[in-house]
């Protein structure tokens, strides 16, 4: 097993933790929830409870992880298709500073 690899499960879970957290918010806290989960079509999160969940990135893992420029690169058919594991992706490069 691959450090990058260790490095995403570890994202995959603390990133969990946060979503089941959100969506608790809605007494959906048995959503699956894994790297092929879309936030629009799987999660029903709408664009406010992205910004929530970019707050709770920055706090947990600061200012390298930037949710709101990872967004902002997408056109809306993507940020609609966004999924759990490209988020993952995203926050692994950005630790390791290769964003």
């Amino acid at each position: 097993m691959t450090t990058e690899t260790v490095a995403a499960g570890a994202v995959l879970a603390d990133l969990t933790v946060m979503l089941r957290e959100l969506l608790e918010e809605y007494g959906l806290n048995d959503a699956e929830i894994g790297r092929d989960t879309k936030f629009h079509d799987d999660l029903e999160l709408e664009s406010i409870d992205l910004v929530t969940l970019s707050g709770r990135l920055r706090d947990h893992y600061g200012d390298k992880v930037n949710f709101a420029e990872f967004i902002a690169e997408r056109e809306l058919d993507e940020i609609i298709a966004l999924t759990v594991g490209e988020l993952v992706d995203h926050v692994v490069v950005s630790l390791d500073g290769k964003a």
